[in-house]
């Protein structure tokens, strides 16, 4: 094997890890392709598009390694997580962090939570705590799952995006396309039973759909293997407090498929 430019290697690395966060792990090195001394700035890696026989796998020129997601490397849920945190570090992959963000939100909670609850972004509490759900749109979240028969502590809480976006604006597609697999990262640690959506940015990024909340709600859907509900996110539940009602239902669901003994109780307050 021809020993390879460094910078041909670092650029191999980078183009790599940006594939991981894609989602996409399978490299093949394509028989018959020369060995290049340099990367020049245009070249493209080929994709072949997966199959219902055949995976995704990546094409490139000159492959001695793959970079292995460093969370693969430990089995405690606790080490994982942090070695995801450790690979964003001070994350510059979107705009974001020239917009004001004062810091990563990354999330918080048990790591071998059965149930998982994913919003939409850090809002200025957030920011300043490093911590998802901390205002007021969290201290509901800490009553809607009070009144589950639960504590914040037994559950993990993350976000779709984990900086800020300026004025608590609702994250661009962009935005969520980047930070996302990180998101996935986390999912696929925790091993959550149930995921439930808060909100319509939260459920149509990870659906991957374009439908309003009232269809979106009341049902179940597969989400790479596990159980995912939708409903109604805190903030909006502040706004429009006549819909906690349905909330409430939302998370009764939620208890019935987890097997928790559900409460005599109206809901949260």
């Amino acid at each position: 094997m021809p020993t390879l430019d460094p910078q041909l290697k670092r650029a191999l690395a980078e183009r790599i890890r940006f594939y991981n966060e894609l989602g996409i792990y399978d490299f093949y090195r394509r028989e018959g392709l020369p060995v290049v001394e340099r990367m020049p700035e245009s070249t493209e890696l080929a994709i072949e598009e997966p199959s219902d026989l055949m995976p995704r796998k990546v094409a490139l020129p000159v492959l001695q390694s793959a970079v292995m997601r460093p969370e693969l490397q430990v089995s405690d849920p606790v080490q994982a997580l942090r070695a995801i945190r450790e690979d964003i570090g001070d994350c510059t992959r979107c705009v974001l962090h020239k917009q004001g963000r004062k810091q990563i939100v990354f999330g918080v909670g048990n790591p071998r939570a059965e149930l998982m609850f994913i919003g939409e972004a850090p809002g200025a509490d957030e920011d300043i705590q490093g911590e998802p759900f901390v205002g007021r749109a969290g201290q509901l979240l800490n009553n809607m799952i009070k009144a589950m028969g639960i504590q914040r502590e037994d559950v993990y809480i993350a976000n779709i995006i984990k900086c800020r976006p300026p004025g608590n604006r609702t994250p661009e597609r962009e935005e969520c396309d980047t930070c996302s697999p990180f998101l996935m990262r986390q999912i696929e640690v925790i091993k959550p039973k149930v995921i439930v959506a808060l909100g319509a940015v939260a459920a149509k990024t990870l659906l991957a759909v374009n439908a309003p909340m009232a269809e979106l709600r009341g049902r179940w859907y597969d989400f790479r293997g596990t159980k995912l509900a939708v409903t109604y996110h805190p903030a909006f539940l502040l706004r429009d407090p006549r819909q906690k009602k349905e909330a409430w239902k939302d998370l009764q669901m939620v208890m019935k498929e987890l097997g928790w003994e559900v409460p005599k109780k109206s809901g949260p307050e």
